[in-house]
């Protein structure tokens, strides 16, 4: 397992109203929100990088502005043709 150390002001956690331990599950949900946006992790993935399960993973999506589900139109007409 990797671990990647990030170096924060104290002034951001503060500004966060965030402990230390808050604070590093605040980035990985974050990291893990923005890949899963830009495609470059399923939902299972980022809710492993996150360090919590996947349904809790994607009710979490809208509190960042994502939508769950990330389907093309062409993706959703095939979808809605095979319903």
């Amino acid at each position: 397992m990797y671990q990647i150390t990030l170096s924060l002001s104290e002034e951001t956690a503060l500004a966060l109203h965030l402990s230390p331990e808050e604070l590093g599950q605040e980035i990985s949900l974050a990291a893990a929100i923005k890949l899963y946006e830009l495609g470059k992790f399923s939902a299972g993935a980022a809710a492993d990088l996150a360090g919590i399960g996947r349904v809790v993973f994607l009710s979490k999506l809208a509190s960042y502005g994502v939508d769950t589900f990330q389907l093309s139109e062409a993706e959703l007409i095939e979808d809605m043709t095979n319903a």
